[in-house]
Parts: C-alpha cells; structure tokens; sequence
C-alpha cells in the first residue's frame, strides 16, 4: 500500500473514532449512574460490552470510508459516479454527526423518547450511505453491515427503555396513609390507584 493510501487509512479511522470518543464524553458519566437505574429488556447486554463493540464499529466505519476516498481519483472523469460518490461521504458524514447526537441526546439528555426518533434518522442516513456506497465499492457496504446491525438493535434497546420510562412515569406515589382494620391492623395503599389494600380476613372460631 502506497504511503499516501496509508495515511488516508489513519486519517479515516482516527476521525471515526473521535466521533465515538465525543460521544463517550456524554455516556460515560450515565452508565453508572441514570442508565443502570433504568428498567431494560432482557437482552440489554451488560454495559462494559458497549464500549469495545462501539470502537470496533468506529474502526470498521474508518476502513470503509477510507475504501470510498480511495476511488475518487478513479471516478473524477466520470459525471454520475462523481455525483454519487460525493453524496455517499455526504451520508456518511451525516451518519457520523447523527451518531454523536444520539449519545447526547440519550445519555446527555437522558431523553429516550427524542433518542429513539433521532435513531430512526440515524438509521436511514446509514441505509442512504450503503446504497450509495454499493456502487463505488462493495467492500465498503460490507464493512457497515455489523454496524447497521448494531444500531438496529440499539433501536430496539432504545424503544424498550422508552416505554418502560413512560410506565413508571404514569405510576402514581401512594401516600402513606393507613386504614384501621376491624382485627386492629392497619393497612396502606397500594396498586395502581393507590387504593387500601383488603383488610386481614376475620379468622374463624
């Protein structure tokens, strides 16, 4: 590989990897803290797993960018190829930032709701960057497969702590009042609706 090419290689994985690290910057002080209090699916998988797929997925991203560039020079006499190939780093470049802001907005924020309809847009503009990478190099859409696949079942993580967000915030704090029961116990509020719970049935002589 010619020196130029390797540089373009480390240029291409080192600016992937910086959008990981800048979203980082939001998720980590959360994991520990916010994030482990949330009620999550069963197949959340345990959170140091997240960091190392995270900087796989930004050194396969690096990879398939770089494949992309290096055609340019190959393609600049060629009208449509030109067009698509700009419009594919434009994607590219518009899934990387897309990715930032969903760390924000989840982690920073702490807002699954607006993280989930972010990530809908962050998984189309991935689904934009493959088609138009699949004409400048195959390759490259091979590279990006484990990471849409990621990101669709971060979705579906996202989605799922989402609606178990809304169903705690739909419980309503019983107070803590309590009712004399004919056997001389008190019971409290409990349910849904906070109503007291049935007294002790009266034992049988």
């Amino acid at each position: 590989m010619e020196i130029k090419n390797i540089l373009k290689l480390i240029i291409a994985i080192i600016v992937c990897e910086l959008a990981g690290i800048a979203g980082a910057i939001f998720t980590a002080p959360s994991i520990s803290g916010w994030y482990a209090g949330l009620a999550k699916p069963a197949l959340t998988p345990p959170a140091w797993v997240f960091g190392p797929v995270w900087t796989i997925l930004f050194a396969l991203m690096g990879i398939s960018i770089f494949l992309v560039w290096k055609k340019h020079s190959n393609i600049l006499e060629n009208v449509r190829m030109l067009r698509v190939w700009r419009w594919g780093v434009a994607f590219f470049i518009l899934q990387l930032v897309l990715n930032v802001f969903w760390s924000i907005i989840f982690f920073g924020l702490r807002n699954p709701g607006a993280a989930f309809i972010e990530i809908i847009f962050l998984w189309l503009a991935i689904v934009l960057t493959i088609i138009a990478f699949y004409r400048v190099s195959r390759p490259a859409v091979y590279l990006l497969l484990p990471y849409i696949l990621w990101v669709s079942f971060a979705g579906y993580l996202n989605y799922s702590i989402w609606q178990s967000s809304i169903g705690m915030a739909k419980q309503v704090p019983c107070t803590m009042e309590a009712k004399l029961c004919p056997d001389g116990s008190y019971v409290g509020r409990v349910g849904p609706n906070c109503e007291f719970a049935s007294c002790p049935a009266a034992s049988s002589e």
